[in-house]
């Protein structure tokens, strides 16, 4: 089954582009940020002295195409919206990051990642082509054998300076209707990595798995399946990530396990109260979602209740919301200064076997000889005595780059300006800046991803 866009949908995208590149090469005084009702970055967005260009029409899903194997979407639409039109057609795309609410566009000019990484590497590398509006207003079409090669194997990583990413093409995989799930246990980090790096090796469909102590780590693999004995449901009085203790063996439905992780932002749900049973059932169903705790998180910045609350506390409080990707040669000891130097569980663990494209892209670069292991850790560090700001996260970024390692960079970053330039392609940056926003109309990498936090502020 294929789904393709009417005529009248495609007028209307253009329609839409052709408004909002009018709209920047008018020109402005400040550099342009998006005015967008969802976010999925966890750094203080200052929007101040920005001119905020309207990009919440650009949601639609345009085409799927389960022959070709591609899914056609604007930047904003969500993924919630592209797995809906995707599974209707028999397919999924390639990788599908754990939350609902990010976006095509965001998961392609950031870093996105989920369980089939082990197969199909980052989401900018399942990308096809896809059309950004530059600087001057101009909107290029971005393909790896195109007059645009640059741009397509830099945007990944670039959260919004060089352009912003208004139409792309993704690849998808076809799907069944179910998922066969097996949870294994291990009571150490040396023999768990190693069965990671073998089930990577094998015939699993989905990878990942979650570090709960230094003796409990489970990895979990998925399999399509026709049919299922039973499912879970994990959509409102279970949660997923406890059931990896509980069991051996589960099934869901494809659009349950896309979603494993979406009710409960992981685990994370308990910081606003959702895993107690009576609060649980105050929230109900509908409100078990990304998108509610997102609602609670920007509340809670715009309002400072949680800064006003530490400060009360006295000592040292310090957000630490990080992803960072280490060679799986360097994981177990990785993991060992995680336990020794940060202290926050669970983590999540998911496996990244990077496409020979992965060198080209210039921001994000990994080696495509290298398997590299995800450990996602998010928590606030509350500890009685006092440290500088950034503490943490400044040692974390020191541990990843000894392992040789990289970080997202959709949260806080503390970065000098050259080691950041050495890490992120400062010198390819430049260059596409030059050539697709030599005015500035965006705002600059680094002052956007690290800005005055270098500097301890």
């Amino acid at each position: 089954m294929n789904l393709a866009a009417p005529a009248d949908a495609r007028a209307a995208h253009a329609t839409r582009r052709n408004r909002l590149a009018r709209a920047i090469g008018a020109g402005r005084d400040a550099p342009f940020g998006l005015a967008k009702e969802t976010s999925n970055l966890f750094r203080n967005r200052d929007t101040g002295g920005r001119h905020l260009l309207d990009v919440r029409e650009f949601v639609h899903v345009l085409a799927v195409d389960a022959d070709a194997n591609t899914v056609e979407a604007e930047g904003m639409a969500s993924y919630e919206s592209i797995v809906d039109a995707t599974l209707a057609a028999g397919a999924m795309p390639a990788v599908v990051p754990q939350l609902r609410t990010i976006t095509l566009g965001g998961a392609a000019a950031g870093v996105g990642i989920e369980a089939t990484s082990f197969r199909e590497g980052l989401v900018h590398e399942t990308l096809e082509e896809f059309d950004v509006v530059t600087g001057s207003g101009a909107v290029v079409r971005c393909r790896p054998d195109n007059e645009h090669a640059d741009l397509f194997y830099g945007f990944p990583n670039s959260y919004g300076t060089l352009g912003y990413a208004l139409r792309l093409v993704a690849r998808t995989r076809r799907v069944r209707p179910f998922v066969a799930v097996t949870h294994r246990k291990f009571g150490g980090a040396e023999s768990f990595f190693a069965a990671l790096d073998r089930a990577c090796d094998g015939d699993a469909d989905f990878v990942d798995g979650v570090v709960f102590d230094r003796g409990t780590l489970v990895l979990t693999e998925g399999r399509f399946a026709d049919v299922a004995p039973e499912t879970s449901d994990y959509t409102f009085d279970r949660i997923y990530y406890r059931s990896l203790l509980e069991r051996d063996r589960d099934w869901l439905t494809a659009r349950d396990w896309l979603w494993r992780w979406d009710t409960d932002w992981f685990w994370c749900s308990k910081n606003v109260g959702a895993q107690h049973p009576l609060l649980r059932r105050l929230y109900g169903r509908h409100r078990l979602n990304s998108r509610t705790y997102q609602q609670i998180m920007r509340w809670n910045a715009r309002h400072g209740v949680t800064r006003a609350l530490d400060r009360l506390r006295g000592g040292h409080a310090e957000s630490v919301i990080q992803d960072v990707d280490i060679p799986i040669g360097n994981a177990a000891r990785f993991l060992d200064f995680l336990f020794a130097d940060v202290g926050i569980l669970p983590i999540w663990i998911c496996p990244i076997t990077p496409t020979p494209a992965a060198p080209l892209f210039v921001l994000y670069p990994m080696a495509s000889t290298t398997r590299y292991v995800n450990f996602g850790f998010w928590d606030v560090l509350r500890r009685p005595e006092r440290h500088p700001p950034g503490h943490f996260n400044r040692r974390i970024e020191a541990a990843v780059a000894a392992y040789g390692g990289i970080k997202s960079l959709y949260s806080d970053s503390y970065f000098e300006r050259a080691d950041f330039d050495r890490i992120y392609g400062g010198a390819a940056y430049r260059a596409l800046k030059s050539r697709y926003d030599p005015h500035g109309a965006f705002p600059d990498l680094y002052d956007k991803c690290v800005g005055r936090r270098a500097s301890g502020c």
